[in-house]
């Protein structure tokens, strides 16, 4: 059968995804600077990760520490285009139902155990298709993966599916060794907290509620690297101290909005400091907030639409995010352009007047005390902005006749509560589509997705026969203008259910010393491992 090199792979199967993002831009590193091996880089982590695998979380701190220690098969450059990991070459069949990948060669386990095709050939079947949450869908056309030998895998679809390629970094195919999973339970296996991987840094100590330590591995296939010698990865869990540690140099390193969004000026005027927008449009990411309809009040659609008319996402991203974002317009971002669409799409703007008229058509008039019914609103605690967007939501819709009880919880207990328990009305958080949306878009929406147990899933029970048909239409069509139009149903009937309200489309960034160089710009280079950077003496 016919094959298709990697090189016009790129090109052919991630078409749109290269051109959705520019890149944000600080220069690449300096070709005149010479990497300086050795040192220690303090990093922190914000929250603590409760495990360090995203087999079955994909929590972005849990991520931040992981990949450092586990990898995938491909990797992105800067430019956006799939380059070789774990996998040195890959091709795909004429009808793109097969796809062949050659093994990287001499590469070992941290526990000096040989990495080969069985390795892969459990985690695709075992993990990515069983418990990664974004990933059950993104693999869902993997029937069967052979092992020809030790260095070959070969991957057996149903049908041709565009997104695979999108999703076998390091992030959302992580490689789990077969030897150390194999016949137990994935999401407690005690290598979840003390990680084997083949990674440019191994696993050395986690002490709970202070730190992580990763030592550079001195066996890793990318000659040369890592530069650095140790990897401490701290939890801070104040906002204003994580700024101190930044400014101090006590902490040399940190992502994913690790200050106050009110102390970001006075960071960008640290001479000591630099702000980066760079390594996070893999994840195009959105906040949202999530409906429960096993709640009977939450089950109207009006009742939904009210609270939908009653934010002003404009001044929540102007208030609580000091402008990091902007008015998202469904679940697909606007960055993501070749899927994007505002056509025939329902929008919900600012009307707390519209609001009020349609709670009370719903049947829910104001009483006595001047409210209409209470929900209970769990939300994703990652740092303090997430605390702000939820008390900013209780306000707006204590003015329109809601009361709500906010539930702070630590990150384990939130997600207990929503994706095991479902002990929620409204859930608040970070969605994360990613560069082709079919990748973690869909999870909020398709009724396969819903997984008691399984975090990053569909919590709020919605299940639409007619959204199932249109998501599965999606994941057979391979780049075709029938796929882009099957993404623009998509988005009309996802604002129109609204079992989901996307608030707005977030801005991250990342904190670090102007000593540190070598910063990954790729597009999941905040997610990606640290092995690239260096400190100047």
């Amino acid at each position: 059968m016919k094959q298709i090199e990697n090189k016009h792979l790129t090109l052919r199967l991630v078409t749109g995804i290269a051109l959705a993002f520019g890149l944000l831009g600080s220069p690449a590193l300096n070709a005149q600077e010479t990497p300086v091996r050795g040192g220690t880089l303090t990093a922190i982590a914000q929250p603590e990760p409760n495990v360090l695998t995203n087999a079955f979380n994909t929590s972005f701190s849990i991520g931040v520490v992981a990949s450092n220690v586990l990898e995938g098969l491909l990797s992105f450059d800067e430019k956006q285009q799939l380059q070789p990991s774990l996998a040195t070459s890959w091709k795909v069949a004429e009808d793109g139902k097969t796809i062949t990948f050659k093994l990287r060669k001499g590469v070992k386990w941290h526990d000096g155990k040989p990495f080969t095709s069985a390795d892969v050939q459990f985690s695709a079947m075992e993990v990515w298709k069983k418990t990664h949450p974004r990933s059950r869908n993104t693999f869902a056309a993997i029937e069967s993966v052979d092992t020809p030998d030790e260095h070959t895998v070969v991957f057996h679809l149903s049908h041709p599916s565009l997104v695979v390629f999108s999703s076998l970094n390091a992030i959302e195919g992580q490689v789990l060794p077969k030897h150390l999973y194999a016949g137990t339970d994935i999401l407690t296996n005690p290598y979840n907290l003390k990680p084997v991987g083949t990674g440019p840094f191994v696993f050395k100590e986690w002490k709970k509620g202070q730190y992580i330590v990763l030592d550079r591995n001195p066996n890793y296939w990318d000659t040369g690297k890592p530069y650095l010698d140790k990897l401490v990865f701290r939890f801070i869990p104040d906002a204003g101290s994580r700024a101190a540690a930044l400014e101090t140099g006590e902490a040399d390193y940190a992502p994913f909005d690790p200050v106050p969004l009110s102390d970001i000026q006075r960071i960008r005027s640290n001479p000591n400091l630099a702000v980066s927008l760079d390594g996070y449009a893999w994840q195009s990411a959105y906040v949202f907030l999530e409906f429960n309809l096993r709640t009977p009040i939450l089950q109207n659609p009006d009742v939904r639409r009210a609270i939908a008319h009653a934010i002003d996402r404009k001044a929540l991203v102007d208030v609580v995010w000091y402008g990091l974002g902007k008015p998202a317009t469904g679940p697909v971002p606007s960055s993501l352009k070749t899927f994007y669409t505002t056509k025939d799409v329902p929008q919900y703007a600012f009307d707390p007047k519209r609001a009020e008229q349609l709670l009370d058509a719903a049947g829910y008039p104001r009483k006595e005390n001047g409210v209409r019914f209470t929900l209970n609103q769990e939300y994703q605690n990652f740092h303090e902005a997430f605390k702000n967007n939820a008390e900013f939501i209780r306000q707006s819709l204590k003015r329109v006749g809601i009361d709500v009880n906010i539930r702070n919880r630590d990150i384990p207990g939130h997600l207990k509560a929503v994706y095991t328990d479902h002990n929620f009305d409204i859930n608040t958080g970070r969605w994360v589509p990613t560069m082709d949306p079919q990748v973690g878009g869909f999870r909020h929406y398709w009724s396969k997705s819903i997984a008691p147990g399984i975090a990053w899933t569909n919590a709020s029970g919605y299940a639409n026969p007619q959204m199932d048909k249109i998501i599965e239409a999606i994941q057979v069509e391979a780049g075709s203008d029938k796929r882009m139009e099957g993404f623009h149903q998509f988005q009309r009937l996802a604002q129109q259910d609204l079992p989901v309200i996307p608030l707005f489309e977030q801005a991250n960034f990342t904190v670090y010393s102007k000593r540190l160089h070598g910063l990954n710009k790729a597009p999941d280079g905040a997610l990606s491992s640290l092995k690239t950077l260096w400190l100047e003496p």
